[in-house]
């Protein structure tokens, strides 16, 4: 069974690119998405909603909260839930903040996106995907 990922993302490119690219190379089906941290955070604690990894743009909607704060409701989540955060400001101060809130990992939108991908097809082997 593939592995259900939920996209954080308020810019549309983006988050379109990024559900094609989970689904094409790591047969990972995207399950829901959000553009708000308070979105985000309704539909992820919502039990009647499976997923096993959350990728979280830092950066939101203007009025629309931050990952920040979807890594800080999420802090106590079954642990075999991945977050992990995909910004545009992934300096060494913001890593330590996003691992201090529970991100299991953290890449830069400029520089590892395909990174972050490979670290989710490597999610989807372990857990028994293609």
């Amino acid at each position: 069974m593939a592995l259900q990922a939920f996209v954080v993302e308020d810019q549309p490119q983006i988050r379109d690119s990024l559900i094609e690219a989970l689904a094409e190379l790591g047969n990972i089906a995207t399950a829901g998405h959000a553009s708000n941290e308070k979105a985000a955070v309704a539909w992820l604690r919502d039990p009647a909603h499976p997923w096993d990894i959350a990728i979280v743009d830092l950066v939101l909607e203007p009025g629309g909260g931050s990952g920040f704060g979807v890594l800080q409701a999420l802090r106590d989540r079954d642990p075999i839930k991945k977050m992990i955060v995909l910004t545009g400001s992934a300096n060494r101060e913001v890593r330590r903040r996003c691992e201090a809130l529970g991100a299991d990992a953290v890449f830069d939108k400029a520089m590892e996106t395909e990174a972050m991908l490979d670290y989710c097809v490597a999610l989807a082997r372990a857990a028994g995907g293609h």
